[in-house]
């Protein structure tokens, strides 16, 4: 006899849905079983065959973490290409190495944890580099295009899983635990939700990130959004996993609830699907899952949920049909097409922000390169490890020859001598290893230790000159001459051990403080030389008998004797040359990053000696900025200025293909560069509309604007043509390029609402598009507006509205270079006054507010309003109509404090005092007489650490 092969389970069936598949799995699956899979990693099932599975692979613009990639340019760059198709691809070459790298290596993950859609509304935010534009459409545009690459065109298997991050309103480090972004139901849904919903809606979105600030006072983890919004947007579900630690972080930074079982029920009640924190670790989870299904703050049926959008991604992800995968066999990894795509996409990416004639460079032109990433090809913390390099020395080299090059840095080379009159030296290693950071791989390089393998610092009477380079802030690196950075690892000695700075606590970073006088003169004279700071440990270098070191006590006191100041070198090689090109910008793991935000829009101080001394020394002194973020720089003594974010391998080969005319530049600026410090709103005002903030409203003189961009070619625009058609606008236009050399363009088509009862944008992009044309070349250019690209959020209605009236559309080359206009009359819904006496005023709604913070009504859902610390604030609800009258008006507050009422701005007409309630969210009603008939606007003044949820109108 022979043994009946056992039957096939349905959840192992191809033929049936997934949807019943998931269904019989979900059945089979135990409850401790389904709890474990709650986690980021999450176990295997071996009595069912079921695989471990891990949620998130970092893959922002490349695959990260996991060792060797392509390396594309930065987020910002692919923002400033403006180029949908390009990214598309830039995403399915991602995606193929992601599937590529994951056959050797298990550790790869197909949930890519990718793009970062936050909008990038102040230009300090420190991770500026992860996002795309300050625009929620051209971001959106963007993230759509780069989605649809990574997870492949087959229509029911993904080649990876994208998730969106991070939800919601997130743009400040500081204090990015516990802060609270205050954002307005017109900011929330004209602005901040858009670029999530546009990019959802395109279709190849598997899930989201909560960020970790709160919105409105409640933490993104349990934010109602996620329901209310997010999973209406698509038919298809959608995976919410956590940031890393975030869900501990609900009671231990946050302290938003008591208890972790409290917190994790609550979370998951909102839609946290996977719980990233405590590493691989996930006995913590478990235990707060089955703690809070003890306490009945959960219920099987809401871990199934969970548990059923998890196995929704890995089906799609074809785990359960190997052979039917499309992409089981994909091999695609470090192709020659994938190089030449790293170079198109570092190409595109370039804006040419000015050129007085100076670009392109001749084909003779000897060339100096100076400045301090002029020989540097930076990664930030979400690159992969590089396998080919490209510097802006080493593409000029290659373009013109190193014989028409002249180099120089620009670093100070100093020697640091000691109280004892000895100097800091670095041992001659004959054998070490040439190891780079991550090369290997980490699921968190947050984990990689320093190199202890070198031996430590000492001091001689030699010594060894450092190369020290000030990237501001007083924040300083010290390299050997074999080009290892001084580093500190566990146990604390300083070495030369590190190939770049980097890690999640950078290692290579010091500060000189000035060492206290011993005769009682102030610390500021500096007379008795500088202690030397490590930043990562936050203690001082001592040097000791076994060697350098760092300590809490016993710090050297050094005295700085430099040997060359980097603007001498930098002179000597500008006078020698035709041209100079200085490169100047960021490290992208010093000076805003993930955990720090920039404090200021100037360039270090440093660099900008460096970039003085090659402009005195030589006129044709052009600029490139290699930078993650736009600064304030005056082009107006340079005859040519240009900036790239890190552009990945291939940066240097594309930008001296650039500066040589190979390449006609045609990036464009993904947001506005302001001219100072002065221009800019605090970066916890999350209020773009009342805070005139970013493109859409800022009414001061930018820097370079949005959109902005130069070419060596131009370009005309004509025949602009609107044609209304059922719930649409058609508008067409004619590009021609009308210059002297093939080129790109990109077309911009921008709308305003031309006499508004609301306060609108000042101009709005509603589509856009790069073509490429040759000399004498013309180009028909169509878009279809849908009428809902004119609306905007009416708080009296709580729903987009289209007023009816005069649109203008703008067709041109940037938001403030408009080549073509024309006016439409489109019919819509007219206003109409607030109907106070039927639903009275949500507090949330106003129209206009000073000194008002949004905070959380309950702890699940809704809005309410607070006067800033406590103070005094102020809100106006504009068109208030009372109907024949009203005798009496109710608030429903919780605190303490006064809430004052007047009529269009007149004397006070009423006011309502609360006594202390027993907790925020303790609301009660208050209630007096006050008589108004007809229409007026509605001022309420709020004192003290009173919360206003609603104000009622009856009699």
């Amino acid at each position: 006899m022979t043994a009946q092969t056992p039957p096939t389970p349905p959840f192992r069936d191809p033929r049936l849905p997934f949807a019943k598949r998931i269904d019989d799995l979900l059945a089979r699956l135990t409850l401790d079983e389904r709890i474990a899979f709650l986690h980021q990693f999450t176990p295997a099932v071996e009595r069912l065959g079921v695989a471990a599975f891990r949620t998130g692979q970092e893959a922002l613009h490349g695959v990260a973490w996991m060792g060797p990639a392509t390396v594309f340019p930065q987020a910002v760059g692919l923002g400033a290409t403006w180029n949908d198709d390009l990214v598309r691809r830039i995403g399915e070459a991602v995606s193929a190495e992601t599937r590529a790298m994951r056959a050797r290596d298990d550790r790869v993950g197909l949930n890519v944890w990718s793009p970062t859609v936050n909008l990038l509304r102040h230009p300090l935010w420190g991770r500026n580099e992860e996002g795309y534009s300050e625009d929620p459409k051209l971001t959106s545009a963007i993230a759509a295009a780069y989605t649809r690459g990574l997870r492949g065109d087959h229509p029911a298997y993904w080649r990876t899983a994208p998730v969106l991050k991070h939800w919601l309103a997130h743009n400040n480090e500081t204090d990015r635990d516990t802060t609270s972004s205050s954002v307005r139901p017109r900011v929330l849904h004209e602005y901040d939700l858009r670029a999530f919903r546009e990019t959802v809606e395109a279709g190849a979105v598997a899930g989201v990130m909560p960020a970790y600030n709160l919105v409105n006072g409640r933490p993104n983890h349990v934010s109602p959004y996620l329901r209310e919004h997010l999973r209406t947007w698509t038919d298809q579900e959608l995976l919410v996993c956590s940031d890393a630690g975030a869900p501990s972080n609900l009671v231990d930074s946050e302290h938003y609830f008591d208890t972790h079982e409290e917190a994790t029920a609550a979370a998951i009640l909102a839609g946290v699907d996977s719980f990233t924190d405590h590493g691989t670790d996930s006995s913590k989870i478990v235990e707060r899952v089955q703690g809070a299904l003890v306490q009945d703050l959960l219920s099987e049926a809401d871990i199934d949920e969970a548990v059923r959008r998890q196995l929704a991604i890995r089906f799609r992800l074809g785990e359960f049909d190997p052979r039917l995968d499309p992409y089981a066999d994909t091999k695609d990894f470090d192709t020659p097409a994938h190089r030449a795509l790293a170079q198109e996409a570092a190409e595109q990416a370039i804006v040419l922000l000015k050129n007085d004639g100076l670009l392109p460079l001749g084909p003779d032109v000897r060339v100096a390169v100076v400045g301090l990433l002029a020989d540097e090809c930076k990664l930030d913390w979400y690159s992969g490890t590089l396998i080919h390099r490209s510097t802006p020395l080493e593409g000029l080299y290659e373009r013109f020859g190193a014989d028409r090059v002249e180099f120089a840095e620009g670093v100070d080379r100093v020697r640091l001598r000691t109280a004892s009159g000895t100097y800091l030296s670095v041992p001659a290693v004959d054998d070490a290893a040439d190891e780079v950071r991550g090369a290997e791989g980490a699921l968190d390089p947050a984990l990689l230790a320093g190199r202890t393998d070198l031996p430590p610092l000492t001091a001689d009477a030699t010594g060894t000159e450092l190369a020290l380079i000030d990237w501001g802030e007083g924040l300083l690196t010290l390299r050997a001459p074999d080009g290892r950075y001084l580093s500190v690892a566990e146990d604390g000695c300083v070495r030369a051990s590190a190939d770049q700075p980097g890690g999640w606590v950078v290692q290579e970073t010091f500060r000189l403080e000035p060492a206290e006088s011993q005769a009682g003169s102030p610390p500021e004279s500096h007379q008795n030389g500088h202690l030397l700071k490590h930043v990562g440990t936050g203690r001082y270098v001592s040097v000791a008998a076994d060697g350098v070191k760092v300590a809490d006590d016993g710090a050297e006191i050094f005295e700085l004797e430099f040997t060359e100041r980097g603007e001498d070198a930098v002179a000597r090689a500008a006078a020698s040359a035709d041209v100079v090109l200085v490169v100047a910008g960021n490290d992208p793991h010093i000076n805003g990053r993930e955990t720090e935000d920039r404090t200021t829009l100037r360039l270090p101080a440093h660099q900008e000696r460096l970039l003085r001394a090659a402009r005195a020394a030589n006129p044709n002194t052009a600029l490139a900025l290699v930078s993650a973020y736009p600064y304030a720089v005056d082009p107006a003594d340079l005859p040519a200025v240009l900036w790239t974010a890190h552009g990945g391998q291939a940066a240097g080969t594309a930008l001296a293909r650039v500066l040589a005319g190979d390449v006609s530049p045609a990036g464009r600026l993904p947001q506005t560069w302001y001219a100072s410090d002065d221009d800019l709103p605090d970066l916890l005002d999350y209020d773009v509309i009342g805070g005139r903030q970013t493109y859409l409203y800022f009414e001061g003189t930018p820097l370079f604007p949005f959109g902005h961009g130069l070419s060596y070619a131009s370009f005309a625009y004509a025949d602009l043509q609107v044609r209304h058609r059922a719930g649409a606008l058609a508008i067409s236009f004619t590009v021609t390029n009308t210059g002297e050399v093939a080129a790109d363009e990109v077309a911009q088509l921008y709308t305003r609402a031309a006499d508004p009862s609301v306060p609108r944008p000042r101009r709005e992009l509603v589509a856009h598009r790069r073509v490429h044309l040759a000399p004498g070349a013309s180009t028909d250019l169509t878009f279809e507006l849908p009428l809902s690209a004119f609306e905007f959020w009416d708080v009296a209605l709580g729903r987009p509205r289209l007023e009816p009236g005069a649109y203008d559309v703008l067709v041109g080359a940037s938001s403030e270079d408009i080549r073509l206009r024309t006016t439409v009359e489109l019919d819509g819904e007219p206003g109409a006054p607030r109907p106070v006496r039927e639903r009275g005023l949500s507090a949330a709604d106003f129209d206009e507010q000073r000194n008002i913070a949004l905070v959380d009504r309950t702890k699940v859902a809704g809005d309410s309003v607070t006067p800033v610390d406590g103070g005094t604030g102020e809100l106006l609800f504009r068109d208030c109509d009372f109907g024949d009258g009203v005798t009496q008006w109710t608030v429903e507050v919780a605190g303490e404090g006064v809430v004052e009422l007047s009529l269009d701005g007149g004397p006070l007409t009423a006011a309502l005092t609360l006594s202390a309630t027993k907790g925020p969210y303790d609301y009660t009603a208050l209630g007096a007489e006050i008589a108004v008939a007809g229409v007026h606007d509605v001022h309420l003044r709020l004192r003290g650490p009173l919360r206003l949820a609603h104000v009622g109108f009856s009699g």
